[in-house]
């Protein structure tokens, strides 16, 4: 929530949480989105959920993000989550204004292309 002298401004978690959603997938090496342990089934990033696999605590200037997430067999997750990070961060950040102090990785699964997968 910020403030200025015509009033404050309050941006909903539903909102951080669809901003942090979609620069997560920007990233090279995210397959998708996970639901998290609760639903145990890990389902691409689609258009009816866009909040799907991300967590968000919003405070009057300050957020806290957990991101759950597939990645790309092969590629190496500590490069991924790195990107993920800086990139949700600097979306979030720069849309709302609010300062990011933590963003959260958990990688819930890894996926194989079906030609990997034959390999």
């Amino acid at each position: 929530m910020t403030q200025d002298e015509l009033g404050r401004t309050k941006v909903a978690e539903e909102v951080v949480a669809i901003i942090a959603g979609l620069a997560a997938t920007e990233i090279e090496g995210v397959v998708g989105m996970s639901g998290g342990i609760v639903s145990g089934i890990a389902e691409r990033l689609g258009r009816k959920d866009l909040t799907r696999g991300v967590k968000v605590e919003v405070g009057e200037e300050e957020v806290a993000v957990d991101l759950f997430l597939i990645t790309q067999f092969g590629m190496s997750i500590p490069e991924i989550a790195r990107r993920v990070k800086e990139n949700v961060k600097e979306k979030i950040e720069a849309m709302t204004g609010l300062e990011v102090v933590q963003v959260n990785i958990n990688v819930q699964g890894v996926h194989m292309d079906p030609k990997q997968a034959e390999e």
